[in-house]
């Protein structure tokens, strides 16, 4: 796969396609920076790590402990399809949107984020151990 055949989020190592706003650890310096709407990281795993930490924060600090409550939050219907994200992530993790489920559990972790990252960009091109560097970050 070339640059130009990447996704916009794998191209950036955002694959969550999270937008600027807050100063992440391993973000591309700012002269670097091409994407005016969406933050560039310097890898996949801060790209990654990002979006463990903000996942953590929906359950932390609002409560939301259920894929339909997390995903209407990272994807609003402003935005996106929420219910079909929603059935994407539930059917790719196996696991009820409306029941909880606990993101300080890596095996509950790790498929959450495969399959956000597959909705964002068509398809999930990292290995287990990209997500484990991503863990080891926050």
């Amino acid at each position: 796969m070339t640059g130009s055949d990447k996704t916009r989020g794998i191209r950036n190592n955002n694959p969550g396609n999270i937008r600027w706003g807050d100063d992440w650890k391993g973000l591309v310096p700012q002269a670097q920076r091409t994407d005016k709407s969406f933050c560039q990281f310097t890898g996949p795993e801060y790209g990654i790590r990002a979006m463990i930490i903000i996942l953590r924060n929906y359950q932390r600090k609002y409560g939301l402990k259920t894929i339909d409550g997390i995903i209407r939050r990272w994807a609003p219907p402003n935005e996106n399809d929420t219910a079909a994200y929603i059935k994407s992530v539930a059917l790719a993790t196996g696991t009820d949107a409306d029941k909880p489920i606990d993101l300080s559990d890596s095996r509950k972790l790790f498929p959450l984020l495969q399959a956000i990252i597959k909705h964002e960009n068509g398809s999930q091109p990292y290995e287990f151990d990209v997500f484990v560097r991503a863990l080891d970050l926050v």
